[in-house]
Formats: structure tokens, sequence, C-alpha cells
């Protein structure tokens, strides 16, 4: 867990709580086309995945959430709001989820990303993922087109 502080207050990064998820759900939303839902989160929480948050005292400024079984681990989901953006707080939560999965026995993260989300491949690389796959039209069309996107599967060793 880490704590810093901005002109907004102190930033802490903790568990992901049920009262946080209104706040979580509306980053989501206001960040990508098809976001997750309350229910996803719910569902995540309830599973026992790695939840978590990057918080002010009233406001959640990223969050993620990462699953880890049998010496893998895969990021399901990272998201920073947007007037948080430029500012660390997407690479501090992926460090601390993936000192996360190492606790948990993970060797390996995975993820997907979507070639066009050019931010996110540019932290995942920075970070020592690699590409090693792909998936064909993985990501759902946005509304009102049947394109499908592809994904970039990257994967990071762990230890």
């Amino acid at each position: 867990m880490f704590q810093s502080s901005t002109e907004s207050g102190s930033i802490v990064c903790r568990r992901m709580r049920p009262s946080d998820l209104d706040q979580v759900v509306r980053n989501e939303e206001i960040s990508y086309a098809n976001p997750w839902s309350k229910r996803i989160f719910l569902d995540c929480l309830r599973a026992g995945y790695e939840c978590w948050v990057l918080a002010t005292r009233d406001k959640v400024l990223a969050h993620g959430v990462l699953s880890a079984a049998l010496g893998e681990s895969h990021l399901l989901t990272l998201c920073v709001h947007p007037d948080a953006r430029r500012k660390a707080y997407g690479r501090r939560m992926l460090q601390h989820l993936l000192k996360e999965a190492a606790r948990l026995g993970a060797d390996t993260c995975f993820l997907e990303v979507r070639p066009s989300n050019e931010a996110a491949r540019a932290l995942y690389y920075a970070l020592g993922f690699v590409q090693v796959g792909e998936r064909r039209q993985y990501y759902p069309a946005e509304h009102g087109s049947t394109f499908r996107e592809d994904a970039l599967i990257l994967s990071k060793r762990l230890v």
C-alpha cells in the first residue's frame, strides 16, 4: 500500500469496497465505450480478485482488478479517471497490482489491450510487458459500428 499527497489531499492505494463501486463504474463509463457494469465489479469482489483503488478521501482516481491462480495472473481492468491522467497514477496502480500478483505466487501476468489504446500500450511496454499473441475481433463493436477491434495479448514475467 502506498500513500502520497496532492493539492486535493492524501492519496492512498487500498482495497476496493462496495461503497466505491458507483464512482468506479462512473470512471469506467467516462473512459470506455464498453465499460464494466457494477455487477461485474461485485462479482470480482465476491470472487476474491485483487480489486484496488487509488483514492483521495472523496474521489476514486484509478482502479484495477487482477486475478491470480495457479502461478499466473491476469490484469482484467485498469482505469484512470480522465482528470487524473498523465500523473503516473496508472503506473502506480499497475505496479501495485503486479506486486500483489507476485505476493500471491504468480510468476507471470497477462493482459489484453486494444491496439488503438496507445497510452495503455506505452505504459505496459515501459513496465516490461511484451506481446505474446493476438485475439481477433476481441473487443465489442462500439455503438453504431460493426467493427470489432482485435486485442494484443501481453505478458510479463514477475520473478
